[in-house]
């Protein structure tokens, strides 16, 4: 059966104002691919009662990173740089395409890999990366729920903590809390409980820039900060699972022991991984013409009639 040739794109209020006003590029590349190929494209607002409309609706939907819940709906993301974007059939990050790719960096030209990896890193971050050094500091951003252990977790982030206070010696230890994140008087307790009885422990809010720039390394269940970390030139341990894991130990497959010990002893291709992680697997939203082509090829993968 033929599908309705409408596509509509879920937003919230902030980037749906934003699209309405042309300032949203991936959403505008988005909108241009799909006219050319003869579809109505209609953005909307984004409500849990949109989307589950969307369902019974002819045609296709595209959410901005909402689980894609039926068979004719996929999610857009952040490929956590700006241009560059995903569209994925789920919005789980470690089911990502990219998670279930393997990684071999002796298929990457390290000449082409190095210059992308020296001019992003100026762009996304200006001098600090080549200011970078290891002071003797391990990072650990952190994100929410501290006290949970959530499905996709080796262990609670509060449990992270202490499996990092047994190990990191003499080294100091700061939690980077999330400045997005609004923790529970519960939460800032144990933290606080934690500091008081370990002198090497410091807590910050923000600060992901300077810390990458001073830290040894950055253990985390999976923020973003630990790929960032890449282009500082500093290695991570993973406690949960994510999309771009293919270069950092995860408690999940090795244990904490091991995955700690590899710190030492593996050391990752970052120019090659993040030019592959970035730029050969993300859809660059600023390449007119290509964009456009990959939105359509990526939307098609997955069965979409375009």
């Amino acid at each position: 059966m033929t599908e309705a040739r409408v596509l509509r794109i879920y937003l919230d209020d902030v980037m749906f104002d934003m699209a309405k006003r042309g300032e949203f590029g991936f959403v505008a590349r988005v909108t241009k691919a799909f006219e050319e190929v003869g579809f109505r494209v209609e953005l909307r607002r984004n409500s849990l009662a949109e989307r589950l409309k969307s369902g019974a609706r002819q045609g296709y939907s595209l959410f901005h990173m909402d689980d894609p819940f039926h068979p004719k709906s996929l999610t857009i993301r952040k490929s956590y740089f700006f241009p560059f974007w995903r569209i994925e059939a789920t919005a789980k990050r470690w089911e990502f395409n990219v998670a279930r790719k393997p990684f071999d960096p002796g298929e990457i030209d390290s000449d082409v890999a190095m210059e992308w990896y020296g001019n992003w890193r100026k762009w996304l971050f200006k001098s600090g990366p080549s200011h970078a050094q290891k002071t003797g500091v391990v990072y650990v951003p952190l994100q929410g729920k501290l006290l949970e252990h959530r499905s996709f977790q080796s262990m609670s982030p509060i449990d992270m903590i202490r499996e990092v206070q047994a190990r990191a010696g003499d080294r100091h230890i700061l939690l980077g809390l999330h400045p997005g994140e609004v923790y529970s008087d519960e939460e800032m307790a144990t933290l606080d409980g934690l500091q008081s009885s370990d002198s090497r422990i410091a807590v910050e809010v923000g600060g992901m820039e300077d810390a990458l720039r001073i830290c040894d390394f950055v253990i985390t269940e999976n923020s973003s900060a630990a790929l960032s970390g890449l282009f500082f030139g500093k290695p991570a341990v993973l406690f949960a699972e994510c999309d771009f894991h293919h270069q950092m130990p995860r408690v999940s497959e090795l244990g904490v022991d091991e995955a700690w010990r590899q710190l030492d002893v593996r050391e990752p291709d970052y120019a090659e991984y993040l030019y592959w992680f970035v730029a050969l697997n993300s859809i660059k939203a600023d390449e007119e013409g290509i964009a456009e082509s990959r939105i359509l090829e990526t939307c098609a993968s997955y069965g979409w009639q375009v």
